[in-house]
């Protein structure tokens, strides 16, 4: 054993390398260099409020048993701390991509408008025959998504797209597949005029949702010019920002292995110094708590290195909010062409927005089209470098993995990267009276 002690400059120059490793690259650092920070995304305005996105009294639903009363929520408008604009904090891991919140100016979250959008993204009555509400297609208890392999709308009519789950949107400005929706409030609203999907129109919408006394009253309280299809939108999109993963096991074991490659040459002297000693201890604990298997470590290993996966699913939210050929559905007579249809540039065909990682087992089936059922064969898609076509992304690459390897990198996903959900109220809507 070397005769090691830290004199003052070494134990400076520890406590430096700890702030990089620790603050500045909480849970990424370790293998994506990600820069992480606990801070809000700041609204201004005359009351504000900092909450952590995922407390679930954000998503509670106004208090109360069966339908929503005009009386109740009369009641709940009246409190002026429902209408504070909120300044937003990341659950921990997810934190690291706080510089990626995107809220727009002109419509700034409150707990009263988060309320209106957890009842209008429920509420069946927006579309065309009361049969179908966002959360038909972005169900909690599937991931947000749908476990089937395109979403079913009004009459049973289906679409040739799988559905995208609807978590983590705060964090993401183009939506859909295709990317064709700018902002959260556009995509919000256009499902409702989909003849396949909600077969309703924006008049009609906005015509029932003002016969609703319930409705009507919050509309008005809530926007300077009450109830528009536009209102509609900003409301069920300050619901879905509201909407996102907790920390996973491998938020806890990233800074773990930050601390043990930072210091690996010293970890048996840090008694030497009661400080670091204690902060690894308990970031060993915290692990150990939320702890992943040997399979699933070595898969987050492939994730950042061999398997090349974040070279897209790159960041805190593991997806870098851009549009990739991956080949899938390109042997078809008639490919969908993604991107392409909105962008008309010759690189986009094929091309669509990569997903998150983050609570990918919940989500299946997988690909915009649905034509994976497993993540096993997602892997297998990669591992073969996806279908050669004329516009494949650069980026997929033969990977030549081992049957352990790809078993390796599913363990990953299903234990490393999955999390709770906020607890959702998604009964007490409006009563039609």
């Amino acid at each position: 054993m070397k005769n090691f002690r830290f004199s003052n400059s070494v134990v400076a120059s520890v406590l430096l390398k700890l702030r990089a490793a620790l603050i500045c690259s909480v849970a990424l650092a370790f293998y994506s260099g990600a820069f992480a920070m606990d801070a809000a995304g700041t609204q201004g305005g005359p009351a504000t409020e900092t909450v952590s996105l995922g407390d679930p009294s954000l998503t509670a639903g106004i208090p109360g048993e069966g339908p929503l009363t005009v009386e109740q929520a009369k009641k709940w408008l009246a409190e002026p701390k429902n209408h504070a604009i909120l300044n937003v904090k990341l659950p921990r891991g997810l934190d690291a991509a706080t510089g990626n919140i995107f809220i727009p100016e002109d419509n700034p979250m409150t707990r009263a408008k988060i309320e209106l959008g957890r009842q209008l993204y429920f509420d069946t009555r927006l579309s065309s025959d009361n049969s179908i509400s966002c959360a038909s297609c972005h169900v909690p208890e599937e991931g947000w998504g749908a476990n089937t392999q395109f979403g079913i709308g009004v009459d049973g009519q289906t679409g040739n797209r799988n559905s995208p789950v609807s978590f983590n949107r705060i964090l993401s400005r183009h939506q859909f597949h295709d990317g064709r929706a700018g902002t959260l409030e556009e995509q919000a609203v256009g499902p409702i005029e989909n003849p396949i999907e909600m077969g309703n129109t924006h008049e009609v919408c906005v015509q029932t949702l003002g016969a609703i006394p319930a409705y009507k009253i919050q509309f008005d309280h809530i926007f300077d010019d009450g109830l528009t299809i536009e209102n509609v939108g900003r409301a069920i999109a300050t619901f879905e920002r509201s909407v996102v993963t907790g920390p996973a096991p491998y938020d806890y074991y990233a800074p773990l292995a930050t601390f043990e490659k930072t210091f690996a040459d010293d970890l048996e002297y840090l008694d030497e110094e009661p400080e670091l000693a204690e902060q690894y201890k308990r970031l060993k604990e915290e692990a150990a708590k939320n702890p992943m298997s040997e399979s699933a470590i070595r898969g987050m290993e492939l994730t950042f290195g061999k398997a090349n996966c974040t070279v897209c699913h790159a960041g805190a939210n593991f997806t870098d909010e851009q549009f990739h050929n991956l080949g899938v559905g390109m042997d078809g007579d008639e490919p969908d062409l993604g991107r392409y249809e909105v962008t008309k540039e010759e690189k986009d065909r094929g091309a669509f927005k990569t997903p998150t990682m983050r609570n990918v087992a919940d989500s299946a089936p997988y690909m915009h089209d649905g034509s994976q059922k497993t993540l096993e064969e997602v892997v297998d898609w990669y591992d073969k470098g996806g279908h050669p076509n004329p516009w494949l992304s650069d980026k997929m690459k033969v990977l030549k993995l081992t049957d352990g390897e790809k078993a390796d990198l599913v363990a990953f996903m299903v234990e490393g990267l999955t999390s709770d959900f906020p607890v959702i109220e998604t009964g007490r809507l409006p009563a039609d009276q």
